[in-house]
Parts: structure tokens; sequence; C-alpha cells
């Protein structure tokens, strides 16, 4: 099913040298602002306290905000918990403060509005946990990455592996790069995003690559760039389809989520968004500077076949 169709292939290997300009340099400031600045890891990644808390009626997440503000714990996380009436604070690492002093602060806050509520458990993250969660994540990226290598080079070839994990990376870095800028908090969600971006960015890269290696086929005295053009141009439809109900129910998430799915829906907006630029953009373009032409897909012996039909 198509809504429109582009009759005329739009050139875009012809821009691959600017577009890797803006891809280098874009690469660069986030790598910039991740080593300069770092990321702002969550309790998740650094260990603090949780505390669950249950109300008899709905809780009021601003009011309890605004409470725990005035005792001095910097970064406090308020958000529901299963229900509207359960709710979770996240407080980070304070090692002037005992579980049981922090407990005791919270629950004396929270008494001043005259609410009932009960305390179902205090919890401890230390940070042996915290790194420990940021080593296993590390490897579930490079698992990924493997995995998709391997993939790739099974079912196309080692030029679109490398290609698609280059084009891949790069949406992540620029993910993190837009954490690190802005510092905005990074947890075990936003990872999740990120693995999430990861797989999401292959599909589209399998796509891209699966119609130019057909075009190989059928385009036999084209060039490289026209094949891929064509193919790329010839998917647009399918592109903008998928990514336009994707983007929809990601941009739902940012709006009515609540603060527990923000910073995920936001890394998932920045990784489709980036997702469609670098599978068009970067896997492409590097998959021509590497080499990629109609004898590495179409194989000698349709190669002879063509040259005997010529």
């Amino acid at each position: 099913m198509e809504l429109f169709r582009v009759k005329n292939d739009i050139p875009f290997m012809k821009y691959r040298k600017i577009s890797a300009i803006v891809s280098i340099l874009t690469f660069l400031l986030a790598v910039f602002f991740l080593l300069n600045k770092g990321l702002n890891y969550g309790i998740d990644f650094t260990g603090g306290t949780i505390i669950e808390v249950t109300y008899e009626d709905k809780a009021d997440l601003d009011l309890i905000r605004s409470e725990l503000n005035s005792i001095n714990l910097n970064e406090i996380q308020v958000q529901n918990f299963g229900n509207e009436k359960d709710v979770l604070i996240r407080l980070p690492l304070d090692k002037n403060n005992t579980i049981a002093e922090i407990s005791e602060k919270v629950s004396t806050q929270l008494s001043l509005s005259g609410e009932r509520f009960e305390i179902k458990r205090v919890e401890s993250v230390g940070g042996q946990v915290g790194e420990e969660l940021f080593e296993n994540g590390a490897l579930a990226i490079l698992f990924v990455c493997i995995g998709i290598i391997l993939y790739l080079s099974l079912r196309f070839e080692w030029r679109f592996a490398l290609a698609a994990v280059i084009a891949n990376m790069h949406d992540v870095i620029i993910i993190l790069g837009f954490f690190a800028f802005f510092q905005w908090e990074f947890n075990l969600t936003v990872l999740a995003a990120v693995l999430a971006v990861l797989g999401y960015s292959v599909n589209e890269s399998v796509v891209v690559f699966d119609r130019v290696r057909e075009n190989f086929r059928k385009m036999r005295r084209s060039s490289v760039a026209e094949v891929m053009n064509n193919a790329i141009t010839r998917t647009m439809s399918r592109t903008i389809m998928t990514h336009l109900s994707t983007q929809t129910v990601v941009i739902s998430m940012l709006i009515f989520g609540g603060e527990i799915l923000h910073n995920f829906s936001l890394a998932l907006t920045i990784g489709i968004l980036f997702g469609i630029y670098s599978s068009i953009m970067v896997g492409c373009p590097m998959a021509l500077w590497l080499g990629t032409n109609h004898s590495n897909l179409a194989g000698p012996q349709e190669i002879k076949k063509n040259t005997n039909e010529i």
C-alpha cells in the first residue's frame, strides 16, 4: 500500500559528501558533550533510596514533589507505581543520612499534608549494583551490534553489515549526546529505548538494502549510485508511513505518559528521527564507499549472464 509514489528517482547519493560532513560534525559534537559534560546517570546507575508509599485516596504527585523539595534532598523523583494510589519516590545517594533517617524525613514531610498513607517498603540501591547495571548495559549494546553484523553478513554482504552498524551507532551516539548536552537523566528506561532504536534502525536498513540488492539484478546497466537512489525512492512511501505511525505513538507517550515514560519516549523520538536520516544518508553512502557493486550482490554467475546478454 502506498499513499503516494514519487515518479522520478531522488538523487540522494549526489549529496553524500554533504551528508558525510553533517554526520561527522554531529557525531563529533555528541562525543564532545559526552566527554566534557558526561551523562546524568539516574539512581539505577549511581545508587540511592527507593520508597514505596500507598495513599488511601488518589495521590497528588505535584503536591508530594513540592513537599519533598523542602527537605534538602536534591533530584527527588516522584511517580505513580501501579495505580493512582501507589507512589514510588526515588532519592539520590546521600552519605550524610542513613536509610532510616531518610525514610523518617520523607514520612514526616508527607504527613504535613494531612493525607493518610502507608510506607510499604524502603530499599537502597548501592553504587556497586549501579556499576553492574552500567557494565551489563554496555555489554547488551555490544552484543546487539555483533548480532546485527552476523545477521546482515549472512543475509547480504559484509559491506552492508558494516555500513548498517556504523549508521546504527551513529544514532546511538547522537541520542547519548543529546542526553549529555541537556543533562537529561539517563536511567534503565533510556537504555531500553537505545536498544529499541538499534533494532528499529536495523529494520529500516534491511528494507533499503533488500531493495538495493533487488535493483542490482534489475538495473543491470545503471551505476551503483543510481541503483541506491532508486531503492531509497521506491521505499520512501513505506518509510514515511512507518515512521509517522510509530512517531505518533511515541509522541503520545511523551505528552501523556507522565514522568516515568518521559525520557524513554524522548530517546525514542530522537532515535527515530535520526534513524530515518542515517538509513538513507549514512548507511547507503557508507556501503557505496566500502566498494559495493554489482559483483558483490548479483554474484559472478549473474554477471556472466548479463555480459552474454549484452
